[in-house]
């Protein structure tokens, strides 16, 4: 397997192991067992922190999952169990949920809660202003209130990459983007996409997309279906789970004709595995590569701060390229080493500020 890894080395603390927990914990204990403390002062057999999903659940590939190995890691270097007493998730079915899994959250007595998701700041402002004992941390949103960490990213820094890579491969200058829910967000991954084909590619166009929902695989699928019949060789995705379906619909092309060239671009994680599948007797991967946004490295490193007594309450915290919580995926077998120098070019250019990447499509 081919790798080149973008940007500097990760420290060891950033860099440690991601291994998904093998169970979810949306069944935790619900009675009151006091308020969460948020000190930061305790070892780290006494820190306890969790995690509540959005809608594309824990297992969704991408997003979620990513945060949960942060999250994971982190206990395994702290020496946390997972459960009550060290780490735990909890799985949101419905934007219902976010409230009630929060406080259930506050209930077992975490010290600090991370709302996965833009989706869930109104939920984490509205517990956070009631339980000022303990911290909290939103994901992707900037959210009120002195004892809420904002976490975002320069998700359009490396959406420009991936587009670069795309605007340089596709051979029908068609190329598709899959979004989840239409907003703010998604439109900077959007916005950065085909600011990043263009770039290279002035003569593709890129059909731009949106879901309604980040937990639809079969919206998706369906999604993915019309704009590949449509010429669109290559589809990036930002919709969480719903892009597990982009990359079924990809594969069954592939088994169907294993000469086309389909591809899908992965998001949040090294999406090399989604795209894996064998046809006629040999192996071929749809994934022509991933815009990795380490949520994982940030629930690390914000963790960390909160059990070391330096939580940042009311500050937003922003990762990008720069500070290594932005890049393209390492798998990289799909892409020539023509196109990796090219977006090794372009990532230069934009830390040297040759480049100012859009983060609105207007």
């Amino acid at each position: 397997m081919k790798k080149r890894k973008f940007g500097l080395a990760l420290s060891m603390f950033l860099a440690a192991g991601t291994i998904l927990g093998a169970c979810g914990s949306d069944d935790a204990d619900t009675s009151d067992s006091g308020e969460g403390g948020n000190s930061g002062e305790e070892s780290g057999g006494d820190f306890t922190v969790s995690m509540v999903t959005d809608v594309g659940g824990v297992d969704d590939k991408s997003f979620n999952q990513s945060a949960w190995e942060g999250l994971v890691a982190f206990g395994d270097e702290n020496g946390l169990k997972e459960g009550t007493d060290g780490y735990n998730y909890f799985q949101s079915a419905s934007d219902a949920d976010y409230v009630t899994n929060i406080n259930t959250a506050v209930r077992n007595d975490f010290d600090l809660v991370f709302g996965i998701g833009f989706l869930l700041q109104e939920a984490i402002e509205q517990v956070a202003a009631q339980q000022t004992d303990t911290n909290f941390a939103i994901v992707d949103s900037v959210g009120k209130g002195d004892n809420v960490a904002s976490i975002t990213f320069k998700e359009h820094e490396g959406s420009f990459l991936v587009g670069v890579a795309a605007g340089l491969q596709t051979k029908t200058d068609k190329i598709g983007f899959v979004g989840g829910v239409e907003s703010d967000l998604i439109n900077k991954f959007a916005a950065g996409f085909k600011a990043g084909v263009e770039a290279v590619n002035p003569d593709a166009v890129v059909d731009i997309k949106f879901a309604g929902s980040f937990g639809d695989a079969a919206r998706g699928q369906q999604m993915a279906a019309a704009m590949y019949g449509a010429g669109n060789d290559i589809i990036y995705h930002a919709a969480g789970g719903t892009g597990n379906g982009v990359f079924t619909e990809a594969k069954n092309l592939k088994k169907q004709d294993p000469e086309r060239e389909v591809y899908v671009i992965g998001v949040d994680r090294d999406q090399a595995e989604e795209g894996a599948l064998s046809a006629d007797g040999k192996d071929y991967n749809v994934t022509l590569t991933s815009m990795v946004k380490r949520v994982d490295v940030a629930v690390q490193d914000i963790s960390k701060r909160a059990m070391d007594g330096d939580f940042p309450g009311g500050e937003v915290i922003e990762y990008g390229i720069e500070e290594e919580g932005i890049s393209i995926a390492e798998t990289q077998d799909n892409l020539s080493q023509e196109i990796l120098d090219e977006v090794a070019d372009y990532e230069q250019k934009i830390l040297d500020g040759e480049i100012e990447v859009p983060s609105t499509l207007e």
